[in-house]
């Protein structure tokens, strides 16, 4: 049998999702093992996209310098139809996503999990897992050579992809559907002029084919094929992509191939007692938008802050449960649009190709996908649904409704990283108490809610003036935020409902005077 319960938590599957959730546990405290059946890292470039809220999560964990350097960024989209520009959507800065093959991704993180004093166990396999009494998960491991070992965890996350054992053995449906395609794609070096910075999509009555820029002038090709249709060899690419791409491009030096179908999945449930389902295991969609691998790295980073306040005897544990249904939440839209892009994809018929072209025009003559679609990519507007009154203001009409800052929003992380609310030197287990008031007062409000705080572990106060904090939040009165560990706000009042604090403090972490 393994150490007590507590000893370490147990995270099957080391991709990106599984790496995050070991690195963000270990740089709160909280030991952790992490087993992959592989021998090996995959060598396959596999997802490339890491939206803005993605490398801001990687860059609290000190590594999104490293990934800005060995990525490229994507400045726009441009879409193409029957040969014929269509239409153009750029991302500001704020919104750009970078291209970067995982593999790299998981390297800067198997680095960073190394530097906080973690390890991968490689060719080790669950077989299989039982409840063991209320504060722990029995686990069957198998280590080269067939070797078993019995381990007692507090918790066992399975980020083990999408045949995952963990959902396997927890008999959780995997429902939803499989696109009637086959997407085959090419990683090559080209000669001719392709744009580094842009994504391209060529639609043609025969079929969509996307290139995308990698690292080191290599480029995807992205192609769909009818259903049964052959694997492509590296001819048949170069042909396709003579009839329905730019033109005199020409694949000089392939380094990746693959054909694979592509599906829309949701597992049941993501947790049954102290056994949580993540990333992959958790839901697979369409690569259209690059959102899976961000998906699962905000899934990780979601729990592990929770699991973390528990297990530290910070917060109660009824903290966990906020993780199921805020991120079935945020994956039933990516799922809703990514699935809205993979039928433009497929749209078929002169009367549907038709509509689709007149909307694209239509959205890049008003800026619509610019100005407001660019921000939900980002990962700028994910925000959670708010369960109690509490959370917001009694009386919200001072507070900006599109785009302004509510319970479950992200607070501006230019206003957090100017204010020492999140990023280097703050502590990734603190909650924050932002008081936003006039320059040069404390008024009676603000001192009570700061007493009130002070007597609650892991709540860190920080007041920001109201001419500064207003224009990014989007509300023009005095009042408070309380920020939860990841960014989000957990609560939004102002200075008339500070009476709410007490009880939204309640729900966050326990009193100093509460036993550990």
């Amino acid at each position: 049998m393994s150490p007590r319960p507590g000893a370490a938590v147990l995270v099957t599957g080391a991709g990106p999702t599984g790496l995050l959730a070991a690195c963000e546990l270990l740089r709160r405290g909280v030991p952790v093992r992490l087993v992959d059946c592989a021998p090996h890292p995959a060598p396959t470039p596999r997802a490339l996209s890491l939206w803005p809220r993605a490398l801001g999560i990687l860059d609290d964990l000190g590594i999104g310098d490293d990934v800005r350097a060995a990525s490229v960024r994507i400045d726009a989209y441009r879409y193409f139809t029957g040969g014929r520009p269509l239409a153009a959507f750029a991302f500001p800065a704020g919104c750009a996503a970078r291209n970067l093959p995982q593999y790299e991704t998981e390297r800067l993180l198997t680095r960073r999990l190394h530097e906080l004093g973690g390890a991968v166990e490689r060719g080790v396999r669950l077989d299989g897992f039982t409840p063991d009494g209320d504060d722990a998960v029995r686990v069957f491991l198998r280590h080269p050579g067939g070797r078993g070992e019995t381990w007692r965890t507090p918790y066992l996350l399975g980020a083990d992809g999408a045949s995952s054992t963990v959902r396997e053995r927890l008999g959780t449906p995997f429902a939803g559907v499989t696109y009637p395609m086959t997407f085959a794609l090419l990683d090559t070096r080209v000669a001719g002029h392709l744009p580094a910075g842009e994504i391209h999509y060529y639609q043609a009555p025969s079929g969509t084919l996307v290139i995308v820029p990698l690292p080191g002038g290599v480029f995807r090709i992205l192609t769909a094929l009818p259903a049964g249709a052959p694997a492509p060899g590296v001819p048949a690419v170069q042909a396709l992509l003579d009839a329905r791409g730019p033109g005199g491009v020409r694949i000089t030096d392939p380094v990746h191939q693959a054909v694979f179908r592509v599906h829309a999945r949701r597992a049941a449930t993501l947790r049954r007692g102290r056994v949580l389902l993540l990333g992959d295991a958790a839901h697979v969609h369409s690569p259209a938008g690059g959102q899976g691998m961000n998906n699962g790295l905000q899934d990780a980073h979601n729990l592990a802050w929770k699991l973390a306040a528990v297990l530290n005897g910070d917060s109660p544990a009824t903290l966990l449960a906020g993780y199921e249904a805020e991120r079935e939440e945020a994956t039933r839209r990516i799922v809703r649009d990514t699935d809205l892009q993979t039928r433009a994809w497929m749209a078929e018929g002169r009367a549907r190709v038709a509509v689709r072209d007149a909307a694209f025009r239509l959205l890049e003559r008003t800026g619509a996908v610019t100005r407001f679609y660019a921000p939900v990519m980002a990962g700028h507007r994910l925000a959670y649904r708010p369960q109690r009154a509490t959370q917001e203001p009694a009386r919200p009409a001072a507070c900006r409704r599109l785009g302004g800052v509510r319970a479950g929003a992200l607070f501006p992380r230019a206003l957090a990283l100017a204010y020492g609310i999140s990023g280097p030197g703050t502590d990734p287990s603190d909650w924050v108490l932002a008081l936003i008031v006039a320059r040069g007062t404390l008024p009676e409000w603000s001192a009570k809610a700061l007493r009130t705080a002070a007597a609650h572990r892991r709540i860190r106060p920080v007041t920001l003036p109201l001419d500064v904090a207003s224009p990014a939040t989007g509300c023009r009165r005095p009042g408070y935020y309380l920020i939860r560990p990841d960014g989000h706000v957990a609560a939004h009042g102002h200075a008339r409902d500070t009476p709410n604090l007490p009880r939204e403090l309640t729900q966050a972490t326990y009193l100093l005077t509460t036993p550990s």
